[in-house]
């Protein structure tokens, strides 16, 4: 799994409920068309993606479900915190998500909200794979598990 997210980008909001609740596949990295507003309201850290999804209609990819406060000094220009905001990729990435989409029953959800270091708001995008309940209860024990090695280990380091 490639992470795009990295120290030089200025992260806004994660979606730690998606790694809980998909297995990822592959990782995009899509623009995303906002108002100047809705961009400084960002800048405040303004964003959450708890329940964000992305949809392919008409060859378009769309991101709802995203919330960004209205900006504190905005007047009539703050848009909608709850609106449907599209996402920019070429369009040959965007037939092939929509195939994968359609034939491969994977979903296509929003991982983080970051600024490119040239000041850029960016949507780093999941192609995942739903996991059942037996799925997570494994997930959560190999976390637990690693957890007590860890611990155990740096016991041990500690004793020496």
């Amino acid at each position: 799994m490639i992470r795009l997210t990295s120290p030089q980008n200025k992260t806004i909001a994660k979606n730690r409920k998606a790694l809980h609740d998909y297995f990822i596949e592959e990782t995009f990295e899509a623009g995303i068309e906002l108002t100047g507003t809705e961009v400084r309201s960002l800048r405040e850290g303004g964003g959450q993606l708890t329940d964000a999804y992305v949809l392919v209609r008409n060859g378009e990819l769309w991101l709802l479900g995203l919330h960004i406060k209205p900006y504190s000094h905005g007047n009539r220009a703050n848009a909608d915190p709850d609106r449907r905001r599209r996402l920019l990729m070429h369009k040959r990435q965007i037939r092939y998500l929509g195939e994968q989409v359609q034939q491969a029953g994977l979903a296509l959800v929003p991982l983080s909200l970051y600024f490119s270091p040239n000041s850029l708001v960016k949507v780093e995008l999941a192609l995942a794979r739903g996991k059942k309940n037996y799925d997570k209860r494994h997930s959560l024990a190999a976390r637990d598990s690693r957890r007590e090695v860890d611990r155990a280990l740096k016991e041990r380091r500690q004793a020496e």
